[in-house]
């Protein structure tokens, strides 16, 4: 059979299913990287009956934005379950017999098809990818039996990647269950006994440009954004192994705060801004760093520093505040007992980031493996 040449709109039809009953389904979301999430918004006073369901096999396609994420955010929804998605989404199904979902699916999860979108994007702020524009795109396919058996390939890095994230869940909701009963059972004890500012600048400019950091609200550091060009680095607080550093800004953040933990063997550089501190080295029996860091990382801590913030244009969290901040302290080896879930939980997790990017890259690989066996 060879090749074949298909616009989008020849091979897709519409599936816009409204919430009309008021199903008790759960809310989702998009990513940019193409996979679904729960979504993070309040939902509590949303009439579901607006909402669209989405079953398994199903694609959601939302077209704003398009030409300046440079990214089509399209996903193939492949939960057993049904839930809710924003009416403001497009959703639809494969009609066609000459094209396999996942096939569609892997079509888009490449950089080029990304960058494609975006030039035929319409020249507005919003640089939307409308609808009519997507259905005309044209695709070369092979025949199903080509289709399938680079779909396998793909199925099968989908399945590892399901796995993971299915016991990283798994092992997320042992450890949450764990914290919940050791708050409900131990007395809370205030932090600000436990730690102590560290105010180490890198006075004798020993670290350079490479040692600079970032803080990001996912709790981690990440490499600076900022344009260091011509910038002293002479007043820029050192973070050694095993101390933590936070901005004391909440504004503008998500609710949520920027923190890390150094829990590499080399020293970072950050902004002399930035509030260093570590736990008391005579209170590390007690209070395990990474123990302390677990309950940074959950949302209730975002919560708390949310609302102990205060300003006006700029709201901040000061010292005294986290100093402030209760948490249960159990002896040291139930809470080296719990660290090993959130090690495990996080080294999991960057598993499946390595593995997603690894998906990501090899999906164009696939399609034009396809295209050249199917041209034969």
């Amino acid at each position: 059979m060879g090749l074949i040449k298909r616009k989008i709109g020849e091979l897709i039809s519409l599936d816009n299913r409204k919430n009309t009953n008021n199903l008790e389904l759960p809310f989702y979301g998009i990513n940019k990287d193409k996979t679904f999430m729960p979504t993070i918004a309040t939902t509590d006073r949303l009439d579901r009956k607006k909402y669209k369901i989405i079953s398994n096999g199903m694609f959601v396609f939302s077209g704003m934005q398009t030409g300046r994420d440079m990214c089509i955010r399209i996903g193939l929804y492949n939960y057993s379950f049904d839930a809710l998605i924003s009416p403001a989404y497009t959703t639809f199904s494969v009609c066609s017999e000459e094209i396999l979902p996942e096939y569609l699916f892997m079509i888009f999860k490449s950089k080029e098809m990304d960058r494609y979108g975006a030039f035929l994007s319409d020249g507005s702020i919003r640089s939307n990818l409308d609808w009519d524009v997507f259905c005309n795109i044209e695709l070369t396919l092979p025949e199903i039996r080509v289709q399938e058996k680079f779909v396998d390939i793909y199925r099968g890095m989908q399945e590892n990647l399901d796995a993971i994230r299915r016991s990283v869940e798994q092992m997320r909701y042992i450890c949450e269950a764990y914290l919940e009963k050791l708050t409900k059972n131990t007395p809370p004890t205030a932090i600000g006994t436990y730690i102590e500012q560290t105010d180490e600048h890198n006075s004798n400019l020993a670290l350079g440009l490479q040692s600079v950091r970032g803080i990001a609200t996912q709790k981690e550091f990440i490499p600076t954004k900022a344009n260091m060009s011509g910038v002293s680095l002479d007043n820029y607080k050192i973070v050694r192994p095993g101390y933590f550093a936070y901005v004391s800004d909440t504004s503008r953040r998500g609710d949520k705060i920027s923190l890390a933990y150094n829990e590499e063997t080399e020293d970072y550089l950050v902004s002399s801004i930035t509030t260093t501190f570590q736990v008391k080295k005579n209170k590390r029996e007690e209070l395990l760093p990474d123990y302390l860091f677990m309950f940074f990382c959950r949302a209730e801590f975002d919560r708390y520093a949310r609302y102990n913030s205060w300003g006006s244009a700029r709201e901040t969290i000061t010292w005294e505040d986290l100093c402030r901040l209760k948490i249960p302290i159990p002896q040291a080896d139930i809470q080296r007992g719990i660290v090993n879930i959130f090690h495990a939980i996080s080294e999991r997790s960057r598993l499946i980031d390595r593995l997603a990017t690894v998906q990501k890259g090899i999906c164009p690989i696939l399609i034009r493996g396809a295209i050249e066996e199917g041209g034969r």
